[in-house]
């Protein structure tokens, strides 16, 4: 798929931002763990924070893929930036576009486009990964409002965020039937963030555990119909793996650019290592892999841009790109030999970042169950 003129220009704006801000603080991210405030100030400044939020709530109004562009050129630089982007986006505002009523846009909207409010997705639990219907995190009806009680587990952005995102069952059941979704502010009462991950990769974002322990929320709060949170989880996550397979996209790129210079600088045997044929091979398979990456990618956006049938393809475009990745950095580090194994050069970090895409918002093995489920389920 080719880019259109708009699209390139978009391209051209956020990669420049991404080289000029992101750049040269991705390697202090990583070390500290965090990323500077200021740095999300600029961010919000130039519309990223509400890049697909309407202009009628703030946001910049893009489509999905200037979304996903966006993510791939933060990500290309730094996966910790492009996840919190990502997370914000597509995990919190995205279902209160999708799914709010007119209220909870107007009240909520404005200010995560703006990066006042950062937002997060509260799903997993200690005991509920990958089978989320079995949730145990539950919303007892007092009338006026619910009360929460439970914990949730891998928040991203749980550190920062002020609001969450929340699913619990206003049913108890042993399926998925009784959930619900909602919209916790989270500097309400009970509402404690726990310990914080020290993970392997995207070290700058903040993964936290998060309890909630008697949270009241208000019944306008409630998003969505009452035990319908299911399809609101399922639909929001459906779409950020397209932003999870662009971050994988990114990583790629970043990893590909480096060894690729690497290659024509590096001397051994009176020539540089670009010219034997082994690196060459190398970096031939690295070009294909991250080109049928994006075209997977830009797929996926497109058909959700227009509307139409798309989750089949989101998990395409994840298990490849997000596997791509990690063999693109792997690879990567061989080409740098010995120096891609120490932290003095990036395609260590890269490695690292890279793990988690083939992991967080569906497993590599969630992604191939529902591409067989899509391909069958007209022949059953």
């Amino acid at each position: 798929m080719i880019e259109s003129l708009e699209h390139k220009e978009i391209r051209e704006m956020i990669a420049k931002f991404s080289d000029s801000e992101v750049a040269p603080l991705a390697e202090s991210i990583d070390r500290n763990g965090k990323i500077p405030e200021e740095l999300v100030g600029k961010l919000a400044e130039n519309g990223f924070m509400g890049c697909y939020i309407p202009e009628e709530y703030g946001g910049a109004g893009m489509d999905y893929t200037s979304y996903s562009i966006l993510i791939e050129e933060l990500s290309r630089n730094c996966a910790s930036t492009g996840v919190l982007v990502s997370a914000h986006c597509s995990l919190a505002s995205w279902p209160i576009i999708a799914f709010g009523n007119e209220e909870q846009k107007k009240k909520y909207l404005p200010k995560m486009a703006a990066g006042e409010t950062i937002g997060c997705f509260c799903l997993s639990e200690p005991g509920a990964g990958t089978d989320a219907g079995s949730l145990t995190t539950y919303a007892d009806d007092k009338g006026d409002h619910y009360v929460l009680n439970g914990t949730k587990n891998w928040i991203t952005n749980g550190k920062e965020a002020k609001i969450a995102i929340v699913f619990a069952k206003t049913k108890k059941t042993d399926n998925y039937k009784g959930i619900s979704a909602f919209i916790v502010e989270c500097e309400s009462d009970g509402f404690l963030v726990q310990k914080e991950e020290d993970k392997l990769g995207i070290k700058g974002s903040s993964t936290t555990q998060i309890v909630l322990e008697n949270v009241k929320v208000p019944k306008e709060n409630l998003l969505g119909p009452e035990e319908k949170g299911f399809r609101v989880a399922m639909a929001t996550l459906a779409g950020g793996r397209i932003g999870i397979a662009a971050q994988a996209l990114g990583i790629a790129e970043g990893a590909f650019r480096y060894a690729k210079k690497y290659s024509l600088e590096r001397v051994q045997f009176g020539k540089p290592i670009g010219d034997l044929q082994a690196i060459q091979f190398i970096l031939a398979d690295m070009s294909t892999k991250i080109a049928a990456s994006r075209l997977l990618v830009s797929h996926a956006s497109a058909l959700k841009d227009r509307d139409l049938p798309y989750n089949k393809e989101a998990a395409h475009a994840k298990v490849f790109a997000s596997e791509a990745a990690m063999w693109t950095t792997t690879k990567a580090i061989q080409v740098l030999g010995g120096n891609g194994y120490v932290k003095e050069y990036p395609v260590e970090r890269y490695f690292r970042d890279a793990k988690i895409t083939e992991i967080y918002e569906g497993t590599s093995e969630v992604q191939r169950l529902v591409i067989a489920s899509e391909e069958l389920k007209d022949l059953r």
